[in-house]
């Protein structure tokens, strides 16, 4: 019996040593687990500590950053790309402003789209001349004459909005065929002209086949329409223009009408044409003066 509690008790001993060795060998891992990612880490912040920010070399030119130019590219280049920029942001007004205040008119061509409704959508629309237009559901139509496209893009609102909940009309113009204006004189081209953009006088006269070596580009006049029916002249020197000496700066309006006069090269042309039928009339008067 005493034999038996001794093996029990030597049983106990060993496997109390045993783990308990398995418990220090079990910390100390874990020691040296920490020992190790403490010093990786201490390593990886000594080596961010001493790596010097990359300096900014200055080249680069972010495209909202127009403050700082790059120093490689050349002062010309880097003006041509400033002037470019600036003449697309006048080139998106100059359209935008035209068609925003455009007023629609017989001929012009028009769509009217109603977000997620088909049926009552319609596209290319021919104004008539008496300017009224056929939707659904409006009886006698729409009166769009005089109108621009915000103008009549809330009045279908309203009118569709008995039949639709919260109605989200889109009027655009597809093709501007009403506003005209006319060229007449010195030039290649003269005729009645559609104004499908805003444009100004020297365009007008280039669309027109430009001025010809008879007219006086210095004495253009446009006949302007006033509200009494009158018709007012501006003077438009276009010699001065073309030489940079004034702005291009006069702009059509519907019903403008350009005069180029003759210069004085056409009246000393009238008058050499005009030569032979005085001699010959002189036979009839008289006879010739020798």
């Amino acid at each position: 019996m005493k034999t038996t509690n001794k093996m029990a008790a030597m049983i106990l001993a060993l496997l109390m040593g045993s783990a308990n060795g398995i418990l220090v060998q079990a910390q100390s891992d874990t020691q040296k687990t920490r020992e190790r990612v403490t010093t990786t880490t201490d390593q990886d912040k000594s080596k961010k500590n001493t790596q010097k920010p990359t300096p900014q070399s200055g080249d680069r030119l972010e495209p909202d950053d127009a403050t700082r130019p790059p120093s490689d590219v050349p002062q010309e280049t880097q003006a041509n790309r400033q002037e470019q920029m600036s003449e697309e942001a006048a080139v998106v007004s100059y359209y935008n402003n035209f068609f925003s205040t455009y007023r629609i008119g017989p001929e012009d061509i028009i769509s009217v789209e109603v977000f997620n409704q088909p049926r009552y959508s319609r596209a290319g629309i021919v104004v008539p001349p008496s300017g009224r237009i056929s939707l659904q559901l409006i009886p006698g139509g729409l009166f769009v004459n005089g109108k621009t496209v915000d103008e009549i893009s809330e009045l279908i609102k309203k009118k569709y909005d008995e039949y639709i909940i919260d109605p989200q009309v889109t009027v655009s113009l597809e093709k501007a065929s009403s506003y005209r204006y006319s060229v007449i004189g010195d030039v290649g081209q003269p005729g009645i002209r559609l104004m499908n953009h805003r444009m100004t006088v020297t365009e007008a006269l280039s669309e027109a086949g430009g001025v010809l070596r008879t007219g006086d580009k210095s004495k253009v006049v446009v006949f302007r329409r006033q509200a009494s029916g009158m018709l007012a002249p501006i003077a438009v020197n276009v010699s001065a223009i073309y030489k940079g000496k004034a702005a291009d700066n006069t702009y059509l309006v519907p019903g403008d009408q350009i005069v180029v006069p003759g210069n004085k090269l056409k009246t000393l042309q009238t008058i050499m044409g005009l030569l032979p039928l005085m001699a010959f009339g002189r036979i009839f008067t008289g006879g010739l003066p020798y």
